[in-house]
C-alpha cells in the first residue's frame, strides 16, 4: 500500500505480549514506513506511551502486569491519539467495553495486516484533520471561583494570587481530575495513572496525597469546593470554571 502525505514518520506504539505476533506487525509497518516501538506488557506499554508521546497506539486486551483495558483506559485520559484494541477474544462484551474505554477501533485475531494498515492509516487522517490548527485547543490557563488558578504550561497552580508548592504527583493528580470534571476517578484508576504501577490492595498513598493537595488548597473535605469524596468509590473535581 502506498505511504500517505505526511505520514511516513508517524510514530506507533504496539502493545502484544506475544513476540511472535508483535515481529510480524513491527516488521510489517515498519515496511510501510511507520517509526514503532513494541511493549510487552500493559505497566511497560504505558511507560513507553508516556515516553514516545506516539501518534496511535495498538493494543493487546490480554497482557500481564495491567491488562488492556486498563492500559487503554490510562492512554485515554492522557491523550486523544487514535487507539485500536487488538484480542482473540470475539464476544461482542468485549468489543463494547473496549469501545465504552475510548478504543477507537477493535481488531479481532487473527487479522489480515494490510486490513490493519488500512485502518490505522484512515485513523491517523482523521485525527489530523482533528488536529488542524483551528481545531486545537489553545487555553492553557484554567481559573475557578473561589480562586484558584492553574497554568498547565507551567504545571503551576495559584491560589487567591500565591503560588503553591506542589509535588510532582500533587500536580499531577490536580490536574488529571481538573481535566475531567465531575468524572469519578477510583483510587485504582489514579494510582495507576499517576504511579504508573498497578494498585496494591491496601495501598493508601493516593488518600494520603489528596489529603496534602487539598491541605495546600485549603480545602474542607466536609464542605468542598474543588474535590469530593465519594465515599467508597474515588474522587472527583467538582470546581466551577470561569470563563
Amino acid at each position: 500500500m502506498g505511504i500517505l502525505p505526511n505520514q511516513a514518520k508517524a510514530k506507533i506504539l504496539i502493545v502484544e505480549d506475544d513476540p511472535q505476533i508483535a515481529r510480524i506487525v513491527l516488521d510489517h509497518l515498519r515496511r510501510e514506513d511507520f517509526e514503532c516501538t513494541w511493549a510487552s506488557t500493559g505497566l511497560e506499554g504505558w511507560e513507553e506511551f508516556r515516553r514516545m508521546k506516539p501518534d496511535l497506539a495498538v493494543v493487546d486486551i490480554m497482557l500481564p502486569e495491567m491488562d488492556g483495558f486498563d492500559l487503554c483506559r490510562n492512554i485515554r485520559l492522557a491523550s486523544d491519539v487514535p487507539l485500536l484494541l487488538m484480542s482473540a477474544k470475539q464476544e461482542d462484551q468485549a468489543k463494547v467495553e473496549g469501545l465504552e474505554l475510548g478504543a477507537d477501533d477493535y481488531i479481532t485475531k487473527p487479522f489480515s495486516l494490510t486490513e490493519m494498515t488500512a485502518r490505522i492509516k484512515s485513523h491517523l487522517r482523521r485525527f489530523r484533520r482533528y488536529q488542524h490548527p483551528d481545531h486545537v485547543n489553545k487555553e492553557q490557563v484554567w481559573s475557578y471561583e473561589g480562586g484558584l488558578t492553574l497554568d498547565i504550561a507551567k504545571r503551576q497552580a495559584v491560589m487567591e494570587g500565591k503560588t503553591l508548592e506542589l509535588t510532582s504527583k500533587e500536580w499531577s493528580l490536580l490536574h488529571l481530575l481538573a481535566a475531567h470534571p465531575e468524572r469519578l476517578f477510583t483510587k485504582k484508576e489514579l494510582y495507576e495513572h499517576v504511579w504508573q504501577q498497578t494498585d496494591a490492595e491496601g495501598n493508601n498513598t493516593v488518600t494520603v496525597h489528596i489529603k496534602s493537595l487539598r491541605g495546600k488548597l485549603k480545602e474542607d473535605p466536609r464542605d468542598p469546593r474543588l474535590i469530593q469524596t465519594v465515599w467508597g468509590s474515588g474522587y472527583r473535581f467538582i470546581g466551577v470554571k470561569l470563563p
